[in-house]
């Protein structure tokens, strides 16, 4: 088979990449080969005027692996229309919590893969997407707190991280809350260095949902995943995607973190998630195993 070259724009960052000239509805098997290739080496790959229903979304997707799930709005646009934007809506709430760095489902047993995520109502400004390189700030760390991480476990739960943010939604009847990730299991335990199980390099396993590092003061521990998510989140180890209706991007979340940017609330944004399963010889927390 004749290996495909790419046309690739690098991002002025430490990962990512722009992938023009490809139709990801399309792909033959030396594309998707070339691809997959150059999502391993940078991380994020952006493919700009795709316009993929979510059918074709969830395919792209699933040459990466099993779905944890098909492809899900996010976004401020109700079920009929209607427009969410007051800061005591459940469902902002949701959106609001997701402006912290965090990778995706550390908080489950199995942690995500990658994502595929696309455009369909984007507002007039803001609502970027952040992206930051774990792989290049671990890189990046002098060598004693490289030395005084190396054996650090933290636990990691979407209850303490949207508690910790205020935006934990309304109890329901049971006293419980509604929601992908508000699970009834122990909360998921990680290293805090994790080594890709790709590239054999190591990355830090951090963001929003991790607390409690095993033998630490909870004061410390805070303080010490603080630092980390902000020496993380420092150029030239971040990039900030500006969306364009049509935009479709999938990114390795073993090796980034990401987040959300405000915007005008009034205005309606939809953007369509489809999440890439993690496999669990590799993702699954330390104490699921």
């Amino acid at each position: 088979m004749q290996a495909v070259t790419l046309d690739l724009e690098l991002l002025d960052a430490t990962f990512g990449a722009v992938v023009r000239g490809v139709e990801i509805r399309s792909l033959d098997e030396a594309t998707w080969r070339a691809i997959h290739a150059a999502w391993i080496e940078h991380a994020l790959l952006i493919f700009p005027g795709q316009f993929l229903t979510q059918d074709e979304q969830n395919a792209f997707a699933q040459r990466f692996g099993q779905l944890e799930f098909p492809a899900a709005p996010i976004s401020n646009v109700g079920k009929q229309g209607e427009i969410h934007s007051e800061d005591g809506d459940d469902w902002v709430k949701s959106l609001r919590g997701n402006e912290g760095w965090h990778h995706d489902s550390t908080y489950m047993p199995t942690q995500a893969k990658g994502a595929v995520f696309t455009a369909e109502v984007v507002p007039t400004e803001g609502a970027a997407t952040g992206f930051a390189d774990t792989r290049a700030a671990y890189e990046a760390l002098d060598d004693a707190t490289r030395a005084r991480i190396a054996d650090l476990q933290a636990y990691h739960s979407l209850y303490y991280s949207q508690g910790r943010a205020g935006y934990l939604p309304q109890k329901n009847e049971d006293g419980g809350y509604n929601g992908y990730g508000y699970h009834d299991g122990e909360p998921s335990l990680r290293p805090l260095v994790k080594v890709h199980p790709d590239t054999g390099r190591p990355n830090l396993c951090i963001g929003r949902h991790a607390y409690g590092i095993i033998g630490m003061d909870p004061a410390e521990s805070e303080r010490l995943l603080d630092e980390l998510v902000e020496h993380t989140c420092r150029p030239p180890r971040v990039y900030f995607h500006q969306w364009t209706v049509g935009d479709a991007i999938v990114w390795d979340n073993r090796r980034l973190l990401h987040c959300a940017t405000p915007f005008d609330m009034r205005e309606p944004r939809k953007m369509w998630h489809t999440r890439i399963a993690g496999e669990r010889e590799t993702e699954l927390a330390l104490n699921y195993a």
